[in-house]
């Protein structure tokens, strides 16, 4: 069965507020099956939007990565991102 991801571009404009989306969408993405793949780290962007930050979360499914995003408690955190950062969050299937 083809993995899941979820893509995140993201631009951080509070970095203390911003700490707190990442403590605690952390926990929610394990409880998925969801695991690190790309967070952060030197990057370049030689065509397309500027982004400061790349992540990379691997799921075992497609199904698990949205079933993270869309649910109700993930939605309430990521209220937080989208309050202190710029981003673009993009679920793919793998092959």
């Amino acid at each position: 069965m083809p993995k899941g991801y979820i893509i995140g571009h993201i631009t951080v404009n509070d970095p203390d507020a911003y700490q707190e989306y990442i403590t605690r969408d952390t926990p929610m993405i394990a409880a998925h099956g969801g695991k690190p793949i790309v967070r952060g780290g030197p990057s370049e962007v030689p065509e397309g939007a500027v982004f400061d930050r790349h992540v990379i979360f691997e799921f075992p499914d497609y199904a698990s990565a949205k079933a993270l995003y869309y649910s109700k408690e993930y939605q309430e955190v990521a209220r937080i991102r989208r309050e202190n950062a710029t981003s673009m969050i993009i679920l793919v299937e793998g092959v």
